[in-house]
């Protein structure tokens, strides 16, 4: 008896049908905007993770290099991350020209802990997140697609009303996380969500990170 089970579960790529598209045949012609994530990305995923010092030397390294945006840290997530985020300020090490972007959960008490670290800053990007998945949806939140887009578009909405008289210029980053096991059409849909929250302008961007 031949065994179907894998058959049965795998779910076959969807393909995007979009008639016209001239963009394949685009050549980029000015750089892009560069953002490392080597602070909080490799950071977080080392056995033995950078301390304050460590972090501080790999931070001016970055802007001597010459980024202009570099995610700093999940500052709600440990001390040495919040306490790292708020020498920056404090110790002025952060150009004008540089935006500092912080990663935080799309969860009330996180988001105030992390604007908590940011007072002080001129400037700053807040990356909020919150897995979309169909899997994340079904066995860890418990919630259909209507319940993960009110938890997107709460946190986006705290985000927005702490960024107003905050004295620092506050520019949002949203990731549906675990993008790629996200329906398409679902992922469209909480991005609008998050979008028409934030109402971008071209002075107050949103952008959209499809991890």
């Amino acid at each position: 008896m031949k065994d179907s089970t894998h058959k049965s579960k795998y779910i076959p790529f969807c393909p995007v049908a979009i008639k016209a598209r001239k963009w394949p045949d685009n050549t980029i012609k000015t750089a892009p905007t560069w953002c490392s994530v080597d602070l909080r990305d490799g950071n977080q995923a080392l056995i033995n993770p950078m301390n304050y010092q460590q972090k501080v030397k790999f931070f001016k390294k970055l802007v001597e290099i010459g980024f202009k945006e570099i995610e700093i840290g999940f500052p709600s997530a440990s001390e040495t991350e919040f306490d790292f985020t708020r020498g920056l300020v404090e110790n002025l090490l952060v150009p004008d020209d540089v935006f500092p972007q912080v990663l935080v959960q799309a969860r009330e008490a996180l988001i105030t802990k992390t604007f908590q670290s940011l007072e002080g800053f001129k400037q700053a990007i807040v990356h909020v997140y919150n897995s979309t998945s169909e899997a994340q949806r079904r066995l860890v939140f418990k919630k259909d697609r209507r319940g993960i887009i009110e938890i997107a578009q709460q946190a986006v909405s705290q985000i927005k009303e702490l960024s107003q008289n905050f004295g620092t210029k506050i520019r949002l980053e949203y990731s549906p996380e675990s993008f790629t096991g996200t329906e398409l059409d679902f992922a469209l849909e909480i991005c609008t969500a998050v979008s028409e929250i934030w109402q971008p302008t071209p002075d107050n961007k949103l952008i959209l990170n499809l991890p």
